[in-house]
């Protein structure tokens, strides 16, 4: 079986976000079982770190796609990185020579650019692979055209399509297609793409979740809540048309990078059996980041800092842990300035503070540090597809505390409030967006660190003992992908 990953990124060579993970480690689980793949995604030129630049070669089958009734060049470039075959695409000009991979003004235009260029290569001969697996807008016009060509009389690939956040959904005109030399007239007015939202406008996404033959988001609770509640983001009704083919598959992480066991970016390995060992992690972390030794319990944020993930709860939670008498870790950046200028404004007025950190940067070195030294992470996500961080601060011995909404609702049991067994409890969650409910989540967590550490450790050992690799969700891809050949 030969399947091919379309999207924007792939770790270790674009990575901004869950997504560059999550095709890098579906990817790699899948070829681990034998399955051909191949990831196909734009060549970032200036972002493509050096070593992997160096490796490029180029290939022979060059591109070439309609652009303002003329021809546009697209280069074509393989690399082998981290076991993973992929080929990078090159369209001349600047279309993906910018600062960054993402928030350009002409993204509708650059990324519609790259699925036409993605469509022309795959119907090649001897490109064909038997599933397309495309992720989030940025890939979502490719569903469309091999929905046209099969109309044409073109046998298209079996295409999958993963949801990772509704929140974009590449909204274009239909001026953009008319660039490429796609027929708007025959996928709007009205066709897979026609916005009920937006009269006379694309959506991508809509499209693609009409057009593809199959699917999924990263989990199963916000399978269920892009459905029935508002965090569909307008799209409730053709996802509701199209309930056959469509569900949740929850996430994986990389288990051999998160390792607490073997991680090289932590001063003391430790693992389930050695859970005492991660004390002096915590030791190594408050040394490095200026906290006061004392016995109290660490509460920290990973994370990207805008709306999505909480603000104003996580804002809160800082303070909430500090009239706890907890220490406070956070590490994170703000795209929004807004943003930025507030979690500068709680560092400035924390500075003194013996107990609390904020590192308004990524680090990666660090925080695998803090996944490390932390003994809970607070995860206050107002909607969340999977979440990453709290399957690694598991893994990691951390404790999480979580909103119940999508794959944190999925991956963590409450201590104290489930009819699961002890055995399978392995946090806390909340319900409420407010302060006061973050307040009484680590109020729980924090009396229990403080008066029933053995219980506490409990949580951590059921946390490091859960199996959320990616083992078990390739196994449902890979069911997914025969289902839909027919094997």
């Amino acid at each position: 079986m030969r399947v091919v990953m379309v999207g924007a990124e792939c770790a270790p060579l674009a990575k901004v976000g869950g997504l560059g993970d999550f095709i890098q480690g579906l990817a790699r689980a899948l070829a681990a079982t034998g399955v051909e793949v191949q990831v196909l995604l734009p060549y970032y030129r200036g972002l493509l770190a050096e070593p992997f630049a160096t490796l490029l070669e180029p290939l022979d089958e060059g591109l070439s796609i309609p652009l303002d009734g003329a021809v546009l060049e697209c280069a074509c470039w393989r690399l082998r990185v981290e076991g993973l075959d992929c080929v990078l695409i090159d369209p001349a000009g600047d279309w993906f020579r910018r600062r960054h991979v993402y928030g350009e003004p002409d993204d509708g235009l650059r990324f519609a650019l790259f699925a036409r260029a993605a469509d022309a290569l795959l119907r090649r001969p001897g490109w064909r692979p038997d599933i397309i697996h495309c992720h989030d807008w940025q890939s979502a016009l490719l569903p469309a055209l091999q929905w046209a060509a099969a109309d044409a009389g073109d046998p298209p690939a079996r295409v999958c399509l993963t949801l990772h956040n509704l929140a974009h959904q590449g909204v274009i005109e239909p001026a953009v297609l008319a660039r490429l030399g796609v027929d708007a007239g025959a996928l709007l007015g009205p066709g897979p793409l026609d916005d009920p939202a937006a009269p006379g406008r694309a959506n991508l996404l809509r499209g693609a979740i009409h057009c593809a033959d199959f699917v999924n988001t990263v989990s199963p609770r916000y399978a269920w809540e892009v459905l029935h509640t508002e965090q569909g983001m307008g799209l409730q009704g053709v996802l509701q048309s199209h309930v056959d083919k469509f569900g949740g598959i929850l996430n994986g992480i990389d288990d051999a990078v998160w390792d607490p066991r073997t991680d090289p970016l932590i001063p003391v390995h430790y693992g389930p059996d050695t859970l005492s060992l991660k004390a002096r992690n915590g030791e190594a972390l408050r040394r490095r980041l200026g906290l006061r030794a004392r016995a109290a319990p660490i509460l920290a944020v990973v994370s990207r800092l805008d709306t999505q993930k909480g603000v104003e709860l996580i804002l809160g939670g800082i303070d909430s842990a500090l009239a706890l008498s907890c220490q406070v870790v956070l590490l994170g950046s703000a795209p929004d300035p807004v943003v930025a200028a507030r979690f500068a404004a709680k560092r400035e007025a924390l500075a003194d503070c013996p107990d609390a950190h904020l590192e308004l940067a990524f680090d990666e070195g660090l925080a695998h540090l803090v996944y490390a030294g932390a003994d809970m992470i607070l995860v206050p996500s107002r909607y969340e597809p999977c979440g990453l961080t709290q399957l690694i601060a598991m893994r990691y011995g951390t404790v999480p505390l979580v909103r119940r909404v999508g794959g944190l609702a999925d991956t963590v049991v409450d201590a104290n409030h489930s009819d699961r067994p002890v055995c399978e409890r392995n946090g806390y969650l909340f319900e409420a967006q407010t302060t006061e409910a973050v307040h009484a989540v680590l109020a729980r967590a924090a009396w229990l660190w403080r008066h029933h550490p053995d219980h506490f450790d409990r949580l951590r050992d059921n946390g490091m003992r859960a199996d959320h690799g990616w083992r078990r969700p390739a196994a449902r891809y890979l069911d997914l992908y025969r289902g839909l050949l027919g094997a």
